[in-house]
């Protein structure tokens, strides 16, 4: 068999704790500092980890095993490392890096650029005595609807043109120059800053209430199938499962690598974070709320609003040094971001490159100035609105629909075996027979349960209450542009031979 490892042109990360972080940079982003901890206090508190740490054995890891096994057996992209496998399966690649280069990377860049204003306005604490008023009506100047888009925020769009430089900056340098250096710094310091806000936090009057909302276990509630499907859900996204950057990551290891090793450290060391910022979350909105003599019912809030509002609000009330408070806790939000948005870009870049042997600095220029009008759309009145629709359907429906069809072309038209082998040859702790089964049928098997629970709600609750107009428009039709978009692509030959069928 042609393994096709030397490839001249091909960048390769210059050390293993290189790929390590900027893994973990992809993995460990905006969710993982407030998605996870809101899950948890509506999931059962410490029951929730259970469900968690089995959708990570279940699901996380062995889908996390065939995408690093693969871009490094295939020595390419998702687009080519699956057109290697099947030249008839190169469209799956393409869709995967199109709907998250042009869908989620730019509403994700608009969040990233209001933690970047809210790091400036932490100085002053500009949100004043009331931050919900201060996000929805000064900040986003929120309008009534996604069909009423409203004007362009100058504050917003200064800041996403900040964001989309660093962007470039970073991926425009290279694997080794750029994203392996970058990580070195940013995650060191992401755990750094994190580590502050726990132990600062801890120390408040009524974080060990919070802390004790956090944890505490109510094993009655694992019975409800939701907290079982919300486990999966985080596990699923956190780890940037079926976005392509994990493929397109791997072809840049070097051909001897302990791939599974590899997978259990950032799949681990993900989750362990995840946690760890829980406390600094929970210990913070116990003290806001043993200050305001609330329920912590009354004051936590999920997703965006935990960040933008309920933690502004807290912020506020700290006894000292709240502006240095705001600014590590913003900071952090910022660089989680900025390591996940450089991923995405590259999962595409590379396929670019791979496709059509362009200039790499030239694509990427090209890119992430593309990537930044794009996403003007998002820094509008009706912004989040936009946003709220389009993370619904490519996350929930698009990485999901990726996911189930990787396992079906590598376990049952390419054989599971044959990639395992690759695996177990190549890394110093072998997989084990196990994998296959779990990747032909449980894998693929919870990941359907997941999509059609997920159809049959929103049929009869459409989501979000949005109108059907909306929900269609914007978010089903993002994901059936970006379907054709991919075959069209597949469609043009490549400008180079390529090794087909994993050979």
């Amino acid at each position: 068999m042609k393994e096709d490892f030397m490839q001249p042109h091909r960048p390769q990360w210059k050390s293993r704790v290189g790929f390590l972080l900027a893994a973990l940079g992809s993995a460990v982003g905006l969710g993982n500092i407030w998605r996870f901890s809101y899950l948890c206090y509506k999931n059962g508190g410490g029951a929730f980890l259970i469900p968690y740490f089995c959708a990570l054995i279940c699901v996380g890891i062995p889908l996390m095993i065939l995408e690093i096994g693969l871009g490094h057996k295939m020595r390419g992209s998702a687009p080519m490392s699956l057109a290697k496998v099947n030249p008839k399966w190169e469209w799956l690649g393409w869709w995967s890096v199109m709907f998250v280069m042009f869908g989620i990377v730019l509403y994700y860049s608009v969040i990233i650029s209001w933690c970047l204003n809210y790091l400036v306005y932490s100085l002053d604490l500009k949100w004043g005595s009331d931050p919900n008023a201060f996000f929805f009506k000064d900040f986003l100047s929120l309008t009534r609807g996604p069909s009423e888009i409203g004007n362009i925020r100058s504050n917003i769009l200064g800041a996403l043109a900040i964001v989309w430089f660093i962007n470039w900056l970073i991926v425009f340098l290279g694997i080794e120059k750029g994203i392996e250096r970058a990580n070195k710094i940013f995650m060191p310091l992401l755990f750094v800053l994190t580590a502050i806000l726990v132990f600062w936090s801890v120390k408040l009057p009524g974080a060990r209430e919070g802390i004790r909302v956090y944890l505490k276990p109510d094993f009655t509630i694992l019975s409800k199938p939701g907290v079982w499907i919300d486990a999966f859900s985080q596990i699923f996204f956190t780890l940037s499962l079926g976005f392509g950057i994990m493929i397109a990551y791997a072809s840049y290891l070097p051909r001897k690598s302990d791939i599974v090793l590899n997978v259990y450290c950032i799949a681990v060391l993900n989750c362990m974070f995840s946690f760890f910022a829980g406390f600094a979350v929970f210990s913070t909105i116990g003290y806001m709320a043993y200050q305001t003599n609330m329920n912590f019912k009354d004051v936590i809030q999920e997703s965006i609003g935990l960040a933008f509002i309920a933690y502004p609000k807290a912020i506020s009330l700290l006894p000292f040094l709240p502006q240095v408070f705001g600014f590590l806790f913003f900071s952090t939000l910022f660089i989680a971001g900025i390591s996940s948005s450089i991923s995405i870009i590259e999962a595409f870049n590379s396929a670019v490159v791979d496709k059509f042997h362009l200039n790499r600095k030239t694509v990427t220029s090209v890119l992430c100035l593309l990537g930044f009008l794009g996403s003007i759309i998002f820094a509008t009145g009706g912004g989040l609105f936009w946003i709220d629709i389009v993370d619904h359907f490519l996350s929930h429906y698009g990485l999901v629909i990726v996911g189930i069809l990787e396992c079906v072309l590598i376990a049952w038209v390419y054989r599971a075996e044959k990639l395992r082998h690759h695996i177990d040859r190549v890394s110093d702790l072998k997989v084990g027979v196990w994998w296959n089964g779990v990747i032909k049928y449980l894998v693929p098997g919870i990941l359907l349960v997941m999509l059609v629970n997920d159809v049959v709600y929103e049929i009869f609750n459409p989501y979000g209450d949005y109108p059907t107009v909306a929900i269609i428009l914007i978010g089903r039709d993002w994901l059936l542009y970006s379907l054709v978009a991919a075959f069209i692509i597949a469609m043009r030959p490549w400008r180079k031979d390529i090794h087909f069928n994993g050979e």
